[in-house]
């Protein structure tokens, strides 16, 4: 028999509770027992007025941001459209049925206000990584870094050769919000002191953003997101926003190192990276910190025409002489100098040279130096921790290492693919640094989550 249509009526009184209607499986239940914003509201109370109409709640705020990235709903505008009316996200925003949602402009006014005075987002991403540590997901032994490009809202369109930017020309007081920060950090090596290279184009609504071609694709503005993650359980320990180009990333990951050394008091015994941070000056700061590099070395000592390569010269520590396989020495100077030099040049290398009249008579002469006079072998300054590098390239743990590093490349497909942060939103230098610090904290979340199964918590 074919049942009574159903009429919409509106009922007196329902007794209705969120609590019912949240599945015990859903991902923000999970996550919402690893979410303590109990400092929160410490961070921020002297950047609030003790006058005045109550303010939004940061609390709700800043969970309405953790749904936002955690499901890659990229507008706030529509932020707030489904926090209104999922259950879910209601409840995990503490929000009744009859609770108000925050206008969307809400976000934006506390993001360039006081939340990125007190350094907020950092402090929550901080936070999140103390709770990892806590549940035992951080071994710190073996940390990975790498670099993933992330397109800039910005369009090649609006832009103009950096020779027609007269930067002392430009008023702060006048100008976006962008262009203010990319006045700001033009000393920051970071981005304006990461390169003396011009870029090809220089964005107007967001200068600060690289001109990249790196992806071998069609060239756009973009920013480079830099993790340094723990390899036992691939949680992101630091996160930095740099100009899209190699020397901003690789300092980067120095500054990241040193800054979870402060932070967390974690002292890794390897770094796993790929050849990109291979260079003798990061080689070099890694041995200083007693941090095993197993990274490529970037090594151009391979001579294709098949003479002698400058590791078939044997070099003395003692005497500071290479000894070429003719048994010939080379010096740094083959007469005594009246001021003592440390033969460094400015691209930290060391020159060696062979004696003319040694060279002009070895029987060895066509297969190490067929077209000049004498040899010269170059050896950089870092050359001791490039040698260590190659030596530990030789071992298992390098082998172990290289496959943990690729745990950062997952991260970022994550990062693009389901959380759809593959183009900021944002603009300027701090943009990109808020959203990079959300995605990372909602990506370690999300990990907690699964780690961390209901019911397994750690005491």
């Amino acid at each position: 028999m074919m049942g009574p249509k159903q009429e919409a009526q509106a009922a007196l009184f329902y007794e209705f509770s969120l609590e019912d209607h949240v599945p015990q499986d859903h991902l923000l239940r999970a996550i919402d027992r690893f979410v303590d914003l109990s400092s929160i509201r410490g961070h921020l109370t002297d950047f609030y007025s003790h006058t005045g109409r109550p303010s939004i709640d940061p609390d709700l705020m800043i969970r309405m941001l953790l749904v936002g990235y955690c499901f890659g709903i990229r507008s706030e505008r529509r932020l707030c459209e489904e926090v209104h009316l999922n259950l879910a996200y209601r409840w995990f925003c503490k929000l009744d049925l009859s609770d108000p949602i925050p206008d969307h402009s809400t976000f934006s006014k506390n993001r360039h206000g006081r939340f990125r005075d007190c350094d907020l987002f950092r402090h929550l991403f901080e936070t999140v990584v103390e709770r990892c540590m806590a549940e035992g997901l951080v071994g710190g032994e073996t940390f990975a870094t790498d670099a993933s490009i992330i397109q800039a809202d910005a369009n090649k369109q609006y832009s103009a050769p950096k020779a027609e930017w007269e930067t002392a020309q430009i008023d702060p007081a006048v100008v976006p919000r962008a262009v203010r920060e990319y006045l700001e950090t033009l000393d920051d090596a970071a981005f304006g002191a990461a390169s003396e290279v011009t870029p090809k184009f220089t964005s107007f609504s967001d200068p600060a953003s690289q001109w990249t071609g790196a992806l071998k694709g069609p060239a756009f503005f973009a920013y480079s997101t830099n993790y340094l993650i723990d390899t036992d359980h691939a949680i992101i320990l630091d996160v930095e926003a740099t100009r899209a180009i190699r020397p901003a990333e690789v300092g980067a990951t120095q500054t990241m190192l040193t800054r979870t050394r402060d932070r967390f008091d974690l002292f890794p015994e390897r770094l796993a990276a790929d050849t990109a941070y291979g260079s003798g000056n990061m080689l070099g700061w890694l041995v200083d910190q007693d941090i095993e590099p197993h990274v490529p070395v970037i090594d151009k000592s391979d001579r294709k025409d098949g003479t002698f390569t400058n590791l078939e010269f044997r070099y003395d520590r003692a005497t500071d002489e290479y000894t070429c396989p003719g048994g010939k020495p080379l010096k740094k100077y083959w007469r005594k100098m009246r001021t003592p030099r440390t033969g460094v040049s400015k691209d930290g290398i060391k020159r060696y040279y062979a004696s003319k009249t040694h060279c002009s008579t070895c029987a060895l002469k066509e297969r190490c130096t067929p077209n000049k006079d004498a040899r010269i072998v170059s050896r950089h300054v870092h050359e001791a921790a490039r040698d260590k590098a190659r030596e530990i390239a030789k071992t298992d743990a390098y082998a172990d290492a290289s496959r943990r590093r690729k745990k950062v490349e997952m991260l970022f497909a994550h990062l693009k693919k389901i959380m759809r942060l593959d183009r900021l939103r944002l603009r300027g230098p701090n943009g990109a640094k808020d959203e990079f610090l959300l995605a990372a904290t909602a990506q370690n979340l999300r990990k907690l989550a699964k780690l961390r199964p209901m019911g397994s918590i750690m005491a």
